[in-house]
């Protein structure tokens, strides 16, 4: 917006004359004196600035997502706790037969020892009371599904073998019509004896049911489905929901499941109807959960599938999700071993699940099952969730988020067409040439990283040389994506000033010292408010189709903006431009920060794991392909946050600092992946590729 120049005509007192702590320039014209602050800023404020943000983001992370309980013994954890020194037990026993694909004789074994343990656990049940084992088999059957990983396709199976634990109240009638489904697979491919997929969440199961037998109270059933054929096509869950007598009586599914090994174990799915996940997050312990993981799953991103599609496309259920993603690139590799499996992983999800269980099972509602289609159908009542540093879940449904996203969206169109109106046409070209350093952003930040996705095949001896050392990536493609978008951002920035210059230079009242000081300050100002812009597109954006995980655009709108409005207009009486305070980065920031560093860090982390398995059989697609994916996801994250902080740069001697730091580490980074002192793979990192067995 287009800004007066405040002139007075009144002379300066005795103490005005004193020497001050601001910078100012005192320019007289006509006897007119205008102060201006000094554009200028210390490097190490920006350079200080920077490394705290760096400091806070990992730090959030850490806590979020690398905080785990200590595991406790079965004497701590008593009759009716859970251990993890007990579950780790069953993952000894299970990963000790090697692996146990379907069809194996170590699965049979597999699936004799699990049997022995539910029955133990039913023989030391509490007498109120009752536990019913069985092995459950399958002759034959066919899954068809309509959607996902196997879409289009139909899946034949025979000869499966299950084991099923129910634990029930002796004194409530009802309660065998109505159970809540917790379900997990035996088997394994067969590279791997599965410490994470899935013998960690069987070994949880196992404890939960052991726990849960000993309590009393309940109203409902609660099922412990430990299926095979799952690694196959979800042929486990689809036989036990289609064949099996008690599938009826099902009413809620959760399903365990691993994409990696050890670490909190989240909810990556969750719905259709929130019932669950608005009583998972009052009563978890340690509650972990994102909706953007849904949001990233269900777009086809990752190349996988969990029983719970199962539940819920043919059953008709709704439920939760749950997966371990630390260390994913071990996922389906000969390492998914005992050893990796962090301390803590297994104790994090048995108390959440203990807590919701006992409480889900002495509630007297659950959510009928085969309603469910219609409730995902009209999406208004879809939940949409996440954790704040592992330690509360925020949980609210579409409708509201409707209200309050398009509340938002309508408040900052009208402040920005406001002031346009005051501004008029120089404040319409400030924000068009404002929109256009976002652009410029943008496009040199995504070009300086795939450029150097292309070249890393050429140069090394894998093309995927950062799996093994995930921390590679940020000198080989974050360095360049930085300095790509602090160039973008500052050729914006050039082009601003030379447009404002234009608009200044009309004005005869101020000297050209002044003018040059005032454009600074006013193109910095525009800069910082073009991020501002950027977030506004991505949530009506978000909000126009319905993408639940938008909540991460409102927390980078309206915080930074608030603090803008509050501390640069509302407090600041000043009527000439000032340089951006300090106390509005660091307001504006606090919150995005908390609620999002850690994610960004952890989806990052899942999505370079993931890439050892993007090409599972060599050749059949380009080398480069993985590492533009990567490149790209991370050049979009650090033009999408580091928005407002570059703002604070360009009146700055920081920018030298900047880019020397960058090469610097972007040069030794492709150093040591160019001469091999990094190896793309270790021993317990090994890259999963698809084989043909001959005879």
């Amino acid at each position: 917006m287009r800004r007066r120049p405040e002139i007075s005509s009144e002379k300066p007192s005795a103490a005005s004359q004193e020497p001050s702590s601001e910078s100012e320039i005192d320019q007289k014209d006509a006897g007119a004196k205008v102060r201006v602050n000094s554009p200028r800023r210390s490097p190490f404020v920006f350079l200080t600035l920077f490394a705290l943000t760096v400091y806070s983001s990992w730090s959030v992370y850490q806590h979020q997502f690398q905080s785990l309980p200590a595991p406790i013994t079965a004497e701590q954890a008593g009759k009716r706790g859970f251990s993890e020194i007990e579950a780790l037990k069953h993952v000894q026993a299970l990963t000790d037969l090697g692996p146990h694909s379907v069809g194996s004789d170590a699965l049979d074994l597999a699936l004799e020892y699990v049997l022995e343990a539910a029955k133990n656990i039913k023989e030391k049940a509490h007498w109120e009371v009752d536990v019913d084992v069985e092995a459950f088999h399958v002759r034959s059957g066919a899954n068809q599904m309509a959607g996902g990983l196997f879409m289009g396709k139909t899946l034949l199976y025979s000869d499966l073998n299950h084991v099923v634990l129910r634990i029930l109240p002796k004194f409530e009638s009802e309660a065998a019509q109505n159970a809540i489904l917790v379900s997990s697979h035996i088997d394994t491919v067969f590279s791997t004896g599965g410490a994470g997929d899935c013998s960690s969440c069987i070994a949880v199961m196992l404890e939960l049911a052991r726990g849960i037998s000993q309590w009393a109270g309940f109203k409902h059933a609660v099922i412990f489905l430990f299926n095979t054929g799952e690694e196959e096509g979800l042929n486990g869950a689809h036989s036990f929901v289609t064949q099996h007598p008690w599938n009826e009586t099902v009413r809620m599914a959760i399903d365990l499941e691993a994409m990696g090994i050890g670490g909190k174990s989240g909810i990556f799915q969750a719905g259709p109807h929130p019932w669950a996940i608005e009583n998972f997050a009052s009563v978890a312990k340690y509650p972990s959960g994102q909706i953007i993981a849904q949001d990233f799953f269900s777009s086809g991103a990752i190349k996988s599938a969990t029983d719970f599609q199962i539940y819920k496309e043919v059953a008709g259920l709704s439920g939760l999700d749950f997966a371990y993603t630390d260390n994913s690139a071990v996922y389906h590799t000969k390492n998914d071993k005992l050893e990796l499996l962090k301390p803590g992983s297994l104790q994090h999800l048995g108390e959440n699940m203990l807590s919701f269980l006992i409480h889900s099972a002495a509630s007297p509602h659950l959510p009928k099952g085969n309603a469910m289609e219609q409730e995902e159908n009209k999406g208004q009542n879809a939940a949409i969730f996440f954790d704040i540093l592992g330690t509360y879940m925020v949980v609210f449904r579409q409708n509201f988020a409707n209200m309050l996203y398009n509340s938002v969206i309508i408040q900052s169109l009208l402040i920005w067409i406001t002031s346009l109106l005051m501004g008029g046409y120089p404040a319409a070209v400030s924000l068009a040439l404002s929109c256009l350093s976002i652009i410029l952003m943008w496009i040199l930040a995504l070009g300086f990283s795939v450029l150097i996705a292309f070249i890393l095949p050429l140069v090394s001896s894998s093309p995927v040389p950062y799996v093994a050392n995930p921390w590679l990536v940020v000198g080989l493609f974050a360095a360049p994506a930085l300095l790509g978008a602090l160039t973008g951002q500052h050729l914006g920035y050039l082009f601003l000033q030379t447009y404002l210059s234009t608009v200044y230079s009309k004005r005869k009242l101020l000297s050209p010292a002044v003018q040059a000081d005032l454009i600074k300050l006013e193109s910095e100002r525009w800069i910082y408010k073009a991020g501002s812009v950027q977030w506004l597109i991505l949530l009506a954006m978000g909000n126009y189709y319905k993408i639940r995980s938008s909540y991460l655009a409102l927390v980078w709108l309206v915080p930074p903006t608030f603090a803008y409005g509050l501390l640069e207009a509302t407090l600041s009486p000043a009527r000439l431009p000032k340089p951006l305070k300090l106390a509005t980065l660091l307001m504006g920031l606090a919150v995005p920060i908390l609620i999002s560093a850690g994610i960004f860090i952890q989806l990052a982390g899942t999505v370079i794991g993931t890439m050892v398995r993007f090409d599972r059989n060599p050749g059949s697609t380009p080398e480069w392909l993985g590492n533009v994916i990567i490149a790209a996801f991370i050049a979009a994250v650090i033009c999408l946050t580091l928005v407002y902080l570059l703002s604070y740069v360009h009146l700055s001697g920081a920018k030298r600092s900047i880019v020397l730091a960058t090469c610097l580490l972007f040069g030794l980074s492709f150093t040591a992946v160019f001469l091999g002192i990094v190896p793309p793979f270790t021993e317990d990192t090994a890259r999963a590729v698809n084989t043909n067995k001959t005879d």
